[in-house]
């Protein structure tokens, strides 16, 4: 059984996937926003040539040059906690003129991977479990040349003359799900027995606490692919800041991580308008720190009134109880019931299904009372799933 999975290649995995959106290593962060926004995409990838007049050019076909190697993903998240630092407030135009590898600086080499089609799905695997966050895998699309030769520059994907496609830890999750009963009795295991709570290795701040002061925490838990929990005073879970929820904000957010307090900036990002005193909140404390040019950025691209442009996901569906959400402890927390928690005494396939359902990475574990013991990441199911495959092997 455990042959009839591992024989499987990524290209099986491709299936149905889109084009890699693309952006050249020399763009700015301005060029990345402008991109981000113009595609609608949550992620751009980076490349090392300029995909615009290199590798997709008719002499790229005739004449050898250098491979174009994706180095790297941006998101609207790595723009925000950019813009947010307050030498980047003072001046936001300038800023917006920096290259985005400023964006990519700070992140681990190794997070993106390139792999063949024909590679093994175990190669995947083991490739995500040494650390990769997104794969990259060239598209089997029967291009002829004159297509290649003839596609828009402004609109191409193409790179070395092929089409990419990413794999992540959720597209691992996703297909081993669909096999799962080759992996019994595990899935119907404890998280709590399998070992895949981490009680260390996440981030937690505190409600009162300056939203600036997560910001380190927000840029590693999108690398760590989980999210920065908010605690009260007793070390129980209020809710949670999402690098997912991040995403579907308007860049001008940056504003209200310099200005609210954690549990503030909650509820600025989960609610589907921000509330009017946190925005008034916002405007007099850039007024009262002499960030002038942040709050001009802000009337410029939407209006104060319309800070943010999330759009709640249809998570609210879910109810509460051993796999839904966990209520708020403040009646000016708006959308907590949409974190993600489960219980110690919780199986790994529920779990996984929970996880899969909300489009979440991560899952918080909680006691009864609301206590947080820790997390489950997609990470540590693909682990305790590999070594599953071991044994049967």
């Amino acid at each position: 059984m455990a042959v009839s999975i591992l024989s499987n290649e990524v290209s099986d995995l491709c299936l149905g996937k889109p084009a890699l959106s693309s952006l050249s290593a020399s763009a700015t962060v301005g060029d990345a926003l402008s991109a981000l926004k113009r595609s609608g995409d949550l992620f751009l990838s980076v490349w090392s040539c300029d995909h615009l007049h290199h590798c997709n050019s008719p002499i790229s076909i005739q004449v050898d040059f250098e491979e174009c190697k994706c180095v790297g993903k941006v998101c609207l998240v790595d723009v925000i906690c950019f813009l947010s630092v307050e030498e980047n407030l003072k001046n936001p135009g300038k800023a917006l003129q920096e290259p985005v590898s400023v964006l990519l600086n700070s992140k681990v080499p190794g997070l993106v991977r390139h792999l063949e089609p024909h590679a093994s799905l175990l190669e995947a695997i083991d490739a995500i479990l040494g650390g990769a966050l997104n794969l990259v895998i060239p598209l089997r699309n029967p291009f002829t040349r004159k297509k290649l030769v003839y596609k828009s520059a402004a609109n191409s994907t193409l790179h070395n003359n092929r089409e990419y496609c990413w794999l992540a830890q959720e597209d691992i999750i996703r297909y081993l799900l669909n096999s799962i009963g080759l992996f019994s009795p595990t899935p119907n295991h404890t998280i709590e027995s399998l070992g895949l709570i981490y009680s260390e290795s996440f981030f937690t701040v505190h409600y009162d606490d300056p939203a600036s002061s997560a910001l380190p925490l927000i840029s590693q838990s999108l690398i760590k692919q989980t999210s920065v929990a908010i605690l009260d005073t007793d070390g129980k879970l209020i809710g949670e800041i999402s690098p997912f929820t991040l995403n579907f904000c308007d860049e001008t957010v940056a504003a209200a991580i310099a200005t609210l307090s954690a549990g503030e900036l909650m509820a600025y990002i989960d609610c589907r308008d921000p509330p009017e005193d946190l925005l008034r909140l916002v405007k007099e404390r850039l007024e009262e720190r002499n960030l002038g040019p942040a709050l001009d950025l802000i009337e410029e691209e939407s209006g104060i009134s319309s800070l943010s442009s999330y759009s709640s996901s249809s998570d609210e569906e879910f109810g509460m109880g051993r796999s839904g959400g966990v209520s708020g402890h403040s009646a000016g927390v708006r959308g907590t019931a949409q974190t993600t928690v489960c219980y110690p005494w919780s199986s790994l396939v529920a779990v996984m299904i929970q996880a899969l359902s909300h489009r979440v990475s991560c899952t918080w574990v909680i006691e009864e009372d609301g206590t947080l013991l820790g997390v489950v990441t997609f990470a540590g199911m693909i682990k305790v799933l590999r070594e599953r495959l071991k044994s049967m092997a």
